[in-house]
């Protein structure tokens, strides 16, 4: 018996698919590196400490270009107020470290029957300074063990990191503008794909083939139709989309391993009065909070220039619902989310080199959300978007 099957007639997302290429940056280099660890050893000084402690984590890539990640056993790096970064890791694993570092410096090795944070308080005995400051990444059972072993002279470096990592040098503003550009085409080509009776699945697939041809990592996708669009981290169930609904496509892709992060809202079919109501009072808090955020200015500034408008518009007020729950936004760099924050009581203020999102999601439960996230980076003349955001409703890419 012959068995016939039928193949599915290509797509518009199909036929898009094949448009995206890989996009180009210049990744970041060694002589990089050895500017962010002189800058960090000079606020070590500054603060008097004998280290500053590495995790396995995005601050570990972001002073010394090593990509570990964070396991059960403890590596990363310490860094001392001079000299090179001492590199503490498992025995079995430094090969591998040699091989992947781009500054080098002491291993400082442990077997498996030892202990490493005895090792780590062995070393920070011949340094000047006092106190180890901890990777606020770092997870609290290893933080608690090295304290143990310090007889509590540590603080968290979070203050010491965040302010070093949150100003972005050209170069990562140039990464960072490479995959949003990338993002940013493949948010146009899904709404110009869209269909009556595709799924918040096929979507998501669609997102991370584009991002994949456009040679970069897949990061997440978050699509929702209709009264799902309501839930700012979306629903487990995948939706069917129809005609009238909102739609919310969420993404991000990650390039030389930094993130582009890109929300558009938009209706599929003719939208109605109502939705162009409250898709409105969204563009205007994003507008607001646009022109709020200007140097000098504290980051809770731009989230309570975006709370004003959604207030006025009759919803909230504070984080209530209707209305805008979460912050107005994040930072963006090696993670999705990171310093600066823009949120009530951050009082840190605006500087070039900055870069962060804005994202007043408008939550009506039930009905629907609309959530426009842009990326902005501080310039001496103010905010910049890194991509035209969306100024209407019905041609939300121009």
């Amino acid at each position: 018996m012959t068995v016939r099957t039928t193949q599915a007639a290509p797509t518009d997302l199909d036929h898009a698919l094949a448009s995206f290429h890989p996009v180009s940056a210049t990744p970041i280099g060694v002589a990089a590196y050895k500017a962010r660890l002189a800058a960090l050893r000079a606020e070590i000084r500054v603060a008097g400490l004998a280290a500053v402690w590495l995790d396995g984590s995005s601050s570990l890539t972001y002073f010394t270009g090593l990509r570990l990640g964070q396991s059960e056993r403890i590596h990363g790096a310490l860094v001392a107020a001079e000299g090179p970064p001492a590199y503490l890791t498992p025995a079995f694993e430094a090969p591998k470290l040699d091989a992947l570092r781009q500054i080098p410096g002491p291993m400082l090795m442990w077997e498996e029957d030892e202990d490493p944070f005895a090792l780590v308080a062995r070393y920070l005995g011949d340094l000047p300074g006092r106190g180890l400051g901890l990777d606020p990444a770092t997870p609290f059972g290893f933080a608690s063990r090295m304290m143990a072993a310090l007889d509590g002279q540590g603080c968290s470096a979070a203050g010491i990191i965040a302010g070093l990592r949150q100003i972005k040098s050209a170069e990562e503003i140039a990464i960072i503008q490479t995959a949003m550009d990338a993002s940013w085409h493949i948010q146009r080509a899904v709404h110009s794909g869209l269909r009556a009776g595709i799924t918040t699945t096929e979507i998501g697939q669609f997102i991370d083939a584009a991002h994949q041809a456009s040679g970069m990592k897949p990061l997440f996708h978050a699509v929702q139709f209709g009264q799902a669009t309501a839930f700012p981290h979306g629903v487990p169930d995948p939706q069917i989309l129809e005609r009238g609904d909102m739609v919310l496509v969420d993404m991000g892709g990650t390039l030389h391993g930094y993130r582009s992060d890109i929300t558009r809202s938009y209706v599929f079919g003719a939208p109605t009065a109502r939705q162009r109501h409250l898709w409105g009072i969204e563009r205007a808090a994003q507008a607001a909070a646009f022109a709020a955020a200007q140097v000098g200015t504290p980051c809770e500034a731009v989230d309570a220039a975006a709370r004003t408008v959604i207030a006025a518009a009759g919803f909230g007020p504070g984080y209530a619902v209707p209305g805008l729950p979460h912050r107005t936004g994040h930072g963006l760099g090696l993670d999705i989310h990171e310093d600066p924050w823009i949120v009530k009581g951050n009082q840190t203020p605006l500087q070039p080199g900055m870069c962060f999102s804005i994202e007043p999601m408008l939550c009506l439960y039930g009905e629907c959300g609309i959530r426009l996230e842009d990326i902005v980076h501080m310039t001496g003349d103010g905010p910049r978007w890194f991509n035209p955001p969306a100024d209407d409703l019905d041609r939300p890419f121009g």
